[in-house]
């Protein structure tokens, strides 16, 4: 696959954000569900006044549920329609797109860019309370409630076993020919000053349903049913388990995608595409 843009075509990379509850999902749906992705596609054929619609490529394709603060995507616009339209694109958009999802930022790509392949890490958040009141109306959005006192310094150790590049099979959902391995970069638990607890969970690509199961397993340890050695021990069994929970999405948003330099993008856009295989490990996933 090349990154080549067609000529007379321009690459406009959007940072946006989106409160997922009412969206099915980031990805358009044969049922004709809504979703993200769905809503920016039809405001941005509205508001160009164009006979077709221009497909959105994501850096994460997020579940339903799921929040984003700082997703990125890009479109290839033909070179006309991008001159006419790009200096009152942003505002127009404000205007046609439902109030949950924000486009904030549309601008002509650098070579090489693509909005997934390009991207070297996407940065997660899972936020929890165990306050025995529960969760603050106004937050009981995107933050989950846990009906049992948490231990941090206990969650945060067992994370410390997930670092590091390895075969997350056991905590994703698998889909045919995909790999699950993964580099995971950060996982750490801090508690903030308003007693919410807050998971930042970082890696080169995530799969489907991993940063929810990751939590779900680190919550096992935090309320004390599971000791601290369990959620690597899963990681090393290679297989799902049946006590690993996959959260509820809403506690789940998506802060950051990082991107290399300009003169890396391309290179980095092949890279990603290749498969994975741990070391000594042969075959497919």
């Amino acid at each position: 696959m090349s990154d080549d843009v067609q000529p007379g075509f321009v690459r406009v990379r959007l940072d946006l954000s989106y409160d997922g509850r009412d969206f099915s999902g980031w990805a358009k749906q044969a049922r004709g569900q809504r979703t993200v992705q769905g809503e920016i596609e039809d405001a941005l054929k509205t508001v160009t006044r164009s006979p077709e619609t221009f497909e959105l490529t994501v850096a994460g394709r997020t579940d339903a549920g799921v929040h984003a603060r700082g997703q990125v995507a890009h479109v290839d616009l033909p070179e006309e329609l991008w001159r006419e339209h790009r200096e009152k694109l942003l505002r127009r958009l404000a205007g046609r797109l439902p109030h949950d999802v924000r486009v904030w930022s549309a601008t002509e790509a650098p070579e090489g860019f693509n909005a997934r392949f390009s991207a070297v890490w996407r940065r997660y958040a899972y936020r929890v309370t165990d306050h025995p009141g529960g969760v603050d109306p106004l937050l009981r959005g995107h933050v989950l409630w846990h009906d049992w006192t948490l231990d941090m310094d206990a969650m945060n150790e067992a994370a410390a076993a997930l670092v590091g590049e390895h075969d997350f099979a056991a905590y994703c959902k698998k889909r045919e020919g995909a790999t699950t391995i993964r580099t995971l970069q950060e996982l750490r638990w801090e508690r903030r000053p308003d007693g919410i607890m807050e998971a930042t969970v970082k890696a080169d690509a995530f799969c489907h349903n991993m940063v929810r199961s990751l939590v779900g397993a680190l919550l096992f340890v935090g309320d004390g049913h599971r000791p601290v050695e369990w959620p690597g021990k899963v990681l090393a069994a290679g297989v799902r388990d049946s006590a690993v929970h996959v959260v509820r999405p809403h506690g789940l948003t998506l802060e950051e995608v990082g991107y290399p330099a300009d003169d890396q993008l391309a290179a980095r856009s092949r890279e990603a595409r290749n498969k994975r295989t741990l070391p000594g490990v042969a075959g497919c996933c």
